[in-house]
C-alpha cells in the first residue's frame, strides 16, 4: 500500500486541492473495494500543527498526522500556498527538510497549481521542467531562476517530481498519478466518475498575453508598446532597434531578457492575441481574421497560431466562440 501524504500548509491555502486530492485518490480505494481487492492508497493529511485555520478562520483543518509522525511516505501533494510566496514559504519553512529528507527516501512529491513555488523552494526543481499557472510564470522564472519553467504544459514528470498547471489542472494531475499507480483502467474510471478531460494536455488555450512589461528596461517597453499599436505593419528588428538607437545585437538581447520571448516571437504572440479576441467574439471567418491581424499566408497563420495556442483557429473559434457554442 502506498503512503500518501497531502500537506496541509499554514496560512491561506487551496481547500478545494487539499480536499479534492483526498476525495478522489479515496475513490480509487472504494472502486478497488467494489471488486474486492485491497486498497491502494493510505493517505494522510500532514501538518506542522494540530489545527491549521484557513481562510480567516472561517474553516479549520485537523491534519491526521504531523510532519514528525510520518517516517516515510510514498508520495506527498503540496497544494497551493496564496498570496505572497515568498511569505507563504517562510510561513511554511519548516515542511523543507522533511520533504527533501523523503525525496532522499524514495518519496515521489506532486505540486499542484502555484505549489510548485513551495516546491521549488526545497531546491529540487533546480534544473528540471516544472509548471505552475501561467499567470505567475514570470514571477516564477524571476524567483526560481534555476528551475526549467515550461507554462505551457498542463503537467510535467521527471525524476519523480511532477508539477501541474493552473488551477483545476491539478485533476489532470490526479488522473496521471492513478493511471501510474493503479493503471489505464482505473484512471478512466476516475476521470468519468470525476468528468475530468483525461487527454488534457497543454494550458496554451487558456493562456491570455499581457504584454510582459513587469520589468524595469524602459526602452524595451516603450519597444513592445510599439508593436502592440502597430502589430499590422511589418515590423524588423534593425527598425526597432533604430528607432530607439540601440545596436540591433543589444536590443535584442535585452528584449529576450526583459520579455522572455523574441522579438518576433513577440510580434507573433501578439497578432495571435489579437486573432483569439476576434475568434471568440465576431462571427468572421478565419480568413477574415487572418487578413485582420497581418497575415496573408493561410498555412503561416494556422502553424503560428496552433504553435502558441495548441489549437487551429477553428478549433479555437468553435471552442471559444459564445456565438459558435449556443447556436
Amino acid at each position: 500500500m502506498k503512503h500518501i501524504s497531502i500537506i496541509v500548509p499554514l496560512g491561506q491555502s487551496s481547500l478545494v486541492n487539499i480536499e479534492g486530492s483526498l476525495q478522489i485518490l479515496s475513490e480509487t480505494n472504494v472502486l478497488r473495494a467494489a471488486k474486492g481487492e485491497d486498497p491502494l492508497f493510505h493517505i494522510q493529511l500532514v501538518g506542522l500543527t494540530r489545527h491549521v485555520p484557513q481562510r480567516n478562520g472561517l474553516f479549520t483543518i485537523v491534519p491526521d498526522a504531523l510532519i514528525q509522525d510520518v517516517k516515510k511516505t510514498d508520495l506527498i501533494i503540496i497544494p497551493s500556498l496564496q498570496g505572497n510566496q515568498p511569505n507563504a514559504a517562510e510561513m511554511n519553512k519548516e515542511f523543507i527538510p522533511w520533504i527533501r529528507h523523503q525525496y532522499e527516501q524514495g518519496a515521489e512529491i506532486a505540486s499542484l497549481c502555484i505549489g510548485a513555488f513551495f516546491l521549488a523552494a526545497t531546491g529540487l526543481l533546480n534544473g528540471k521542467p516544472c509548471t505552475t499557472h501561467w499567470l505567475l510564470a514570470d514571477e516564477f522564472r524571476r524567483t526560481y531562476p534555476e528551475a526549467k519553467l515550461m507554462p505551457s504544459e498542463i503537467i510535467t514528470d521527471e525524476d519523480g517530481l511532477y508539477t501541474s498547471g493552473g488551477a483545476f489542472s491539478y485533476l489532470n494531475l490526479l488522473v496521471y498519478l492513478i493511471e501510474k499507480y493503479a493503471g489505464r483502467d482505473m484512471a478512466i474510471k476516475i476521470a468519468k466518475s470525476f468528468v475530468i478531460d483525461i487527454d488534457k494536455v497543454s494550458q496554451s488555450p487558456f493562456i491570455i498575453f499581457e504584454g510582459q512589461k513587469d520589468h524595469t528596461d524602459e526602452e524595451i517597453k516603450m519597444a513592445q508598446e510599439f508593436i502592440e499599436r502597430n502589430y499590422l505593419e511589418k515590423i524588423t528588428i534593425d527598425q526597432l532597434a533604430d528607432k530607439f538607437a540601440i545596436s540591433r545585437r543589444n536590443f535584442e538581447r535585452r528584449f529576450q531578457k526583459s520579455t522572455n520571448n523574441t522579438v518576433n516571437e513577440y510580434v507573433q504572440r501578439v497578432k495571435v492575441e489579437a486573432a483569439k479576441r476576434k475568434l471568440e467574439s465576431s462571427r468572421k471567418n478565419v480568413s477574415e481574421v487572418m487578413y485582420e491581424v497581418g497575415y496573408t499566408d493561410t498555412k503561416t497563420f494556422r502553424d503560428v497560431f496552433k504553435k502558441i495556442t495548441g489549437l487551429t483557429p477553428v478549433e479555437y473559434r468553435n471552442k471559444y466562440n459564445k456565438q459558435e457554442v449556443m447556436g
